[in-house]
């Protein structure tokens, strides 16, 4: 079982800067994806960035490139993503989730573990 917890969240004015955080607990070694998603009010859950471990390929909404990194630090077991030149449309709940699946994928249904979220807003 793997136990995912994220941290960073916040209430930013738009073209602000968040990082989040995603800390990786318990048995992590049939873990090959981990990504972030998030859900607005009224709005399906939304794929924002994978990231496929060991391989080290990244996949970006278009919604966020080039404002958007998804990075990870082995050592800490820890996910991140870099979030710059924040909108108002990024406002949502944002969850980090970990894949079984050996390949870089951003459907939610491929991920096995789920953290509980964090809340970014974005003011205009």
């Amino acid at each position: 079982q793997v136990q995912l917890v994220e941290s960073g969240g916040g209430s930013v004015q738009a073209g602000g800067s968040l990082r989040l955080s995603c800390a990786a607990s318990g048995y992590t070694g049939n873990v090959y994806s981990m990504g972030w998603f998030r859900r607005a009010p009224g709005k399906e859950r939304e794929g924002v960035a994978s990231f496929w471990i060991g391989i080290g390929r990244t996949y970006y909404a278009d919604s966020v490139k080039g404002r958007f990194t998804i990075s990870q630090d082995n050592a800490k077991n820890t996910l991140y993503l870099q979030m710059n030149s924040l909108k108002p449309e990024d406002t949502a709940m944002y969850y980090c989730a970990a894949s079984r699946f050996r390949t870089l994928t951003n459907s939610p249904s491929d991920y096995d573990y789920w953290g509980q979220g964090t809340q970014v807003t974005v003011s205009s």
